[in-house]
């Protein structure tokens, strides 16, 4: 065999064992493929289930919140009447109250000026008696 024919044979063996080394890293991708494609069919067959539970949570969840609009509103219209009711209350009732107080307090104050005065002057009367049982000037 002539030298030709040996690079020959040689570029023919190295050109079987790289299309063995591709057929075998082909058929290897093939099956990666296929397992990727299977398990994709498995999540999104997996995923109807858990988005029809989300939508589902999600519609009760805006029933809630449309509930708690309606409190809040209610709960605006009370805080809006309080504060109504409030100011007619100050204005009809909140003066003759003042001056009630008023009138309490000074009434009070008196009472208690009425019953010092009154006591000093007892005491000095009973400190009178006693000079006078000693003997001595009034």
């Amino acid at each position: 065999m002539s030298t030709w024919e040996w690079i020959a044979l040689i570029a023919t063996g190295a050109l079987l064992v790289i299309s063995v080394i591709l057929a075998i890293t082909l058929i290897k991708l093939s099956r990666t493929l296929d397992e990727a494609t299977i398990a994709i069919r498995k999540l999104y067959t997996n995923t109807d289930p858990l988005f029809a539970g989300a939508n589902t949570t999600i519609n009760h969840v805006n029933t809630q919140l449309e509930r708690v609009d309606g409190i809040t509103a209610n709960t605006q219209a009370v805080t809006g009447n309080v504060s109504a009711l409030t100011s007619v209350f100050t204005a009809t009732l909140g003066g003759p109250l003042v001056k009630f107080a008023a009138f309490s307090y000074g009434v009070n104050r008196a009472l208690r000026a009425r019953r010092r005065a009154k006591a000093v002057t007892e005491g000095r009367h009973a400190r009178g008696r006693r000079l006078a049982r000693r003997g001595g000037a009034h």
